[in-house]
C-alpha cells in the first residue's frame, strides 16, 4: 500500500482507484497529491474507459484528517490554512468531475463530509444500505466547503439541500437514494458484485460516445451552452467515425435479418 492510501489498477476498460488509508480513507495534504498524480497516470492512457472508486476500509471517506487540522489550526495561519485545504479538495474534485471518462463512486460504508463531496463529484454512485451519508459540517460551525453545497444542490435540489446541510442529517444508503444522491442502493454483501458490473456495463461502450453524452448533459446544465446544438455537434463528429459506424452497421445489419 502507497503511504498516502490510494491503490491504482487498470484492466478490462476499468481503472480502479481503491482507496486504503486505515481506519477511515482521511483527506490529507499528501492523500489529495497522489490523488492528482493518479490521475495523471490515467491521463497519459487509453486504456480506461470509466474509473472506478471504492474503499478497502469499512468506511468510504469520513473527510478530512482530522490531525492535520488540529495542527493547520495551531499554526499562526490557522485560517488561511485550512482554506487552503478547502481549496486544494476544490481543485482534485473539479478535476475529477471534468474529466471525458465515466466515474463511479462505491459507497460501502461512511461517506461524510469531504468523503461525500468526493462521491458527489462523480458520474455515478451505489451505495450499501448500511452506509452512512451526509454533509455533517453545520454542526462543528463550518461549511461543506469543497464543493458540498453546490453540487448537493445541482444534484438533488434546493430543497433536499437545506434539509441536510442546515441539519448535519445523515442517511443511510436506501434513504440517499429516496432523495437521489445515489443511483442504486443494496445490501453491502451484493455492493461489490453490482458495482463491478456496472463499471464493467459502462466500460463496455465506446469512449468518446462516453466523453460526448457527458459533454451534452453537462450542456443541459449551463446556460451558456446550447445543449440541442451539441448533441447535433457531437453526433456529427461520432457518425464520421470508424468506430461508430462500424457499430452501427453491425446493428443495422442484424435489425436486417
Amino acid at each position: 500500500m502507497e503511504p498516502s492510501g490510494l491503490r491504482l489498477e487498470v484492466g478490462g476498460g476499468v481503472a480502479r482507484l481503491t482507496l486504503d488509508r486505515p481506519p477511515v480513507n482521511a483527506i490529507g495534504e499528501a492523500w489529495l497529491g497522489e490523488f492528482h498524480r493518479c490521475l495523471d497516470q490515467l491521463a497519459a492512457r487509453s486504456d480506461w474507459q470509466l474509473l472506478h472508486l471504492r474503499s478497502a476500509q469499512k468506511a468510504f471517506c469520513a473527510g478530512a484528517d482530522l490531525a492535520e487540522m488540529r495542527a493547520r489550526l495551531a499554526s499562526p495561519q490557522g485560517v488561511e490554512s485550512m482554506v487552503d485545504v478547502a481549496a486544494g479538495m476544490q481543485r482534485l474534485f473539479a478535476r475529477l468531475e471534468a474529466l471525458p471518462q465515466v466515474t463511479l463512486a462505491e459507497i460501502g460504508g461512511a461517506a461524510l463530509g469531504g468523503g461525500l463531496e468526493l462521491a458527489l463529484a462523480c458520474d455515478l454512485r451505489i451505495a450499501a444500505n448500511e452506509a452512512k451519508i451526509g454533509l455533517p459540517e453545520v454542526r462543528l460551525g463550518l461549511v461543506p466547503g469543497a464543493g458540498g453545497t453546490q453540487r448537493l444542490t445541482r444534484l438533488a435540489g434546493r430543497a433536499t439541500a437545506l434539509r441536510l446541510i442546515l441539519t448535519g442529517e445523515t442517511l443511510d444508503g436506501a434513504g440517499a437514494e429516496a432523495l437521489g444522491l445515489v443511483h442504486w442502493a443494496l445490501p453491502r454483501s451484493e455492493l461489490a458484485a453490482r458495482a463491478a458490473d456496472i463499471a464493467a456495463r459502462a466500460a463496455a461502450s465506446p469512449r468518446e460516445a462516453l466523453a460526448a453524452c457527458k459533454s451534452c448533459i453537462a450542456a443541459a446544465d449551463d446556460p451558456a451552452r446550447d445543449g440541442y446544438a451539441e448533441e447535433l455537434t457531437q453526433s456529427r463528429r461520432l457518425y464520421a467515425s470508424e468506430a461508430t459506424r462500424g457499430l452501427v452497421g453491425a446493428f443495422l445489419s442484424g435489425a436486417a435479418h
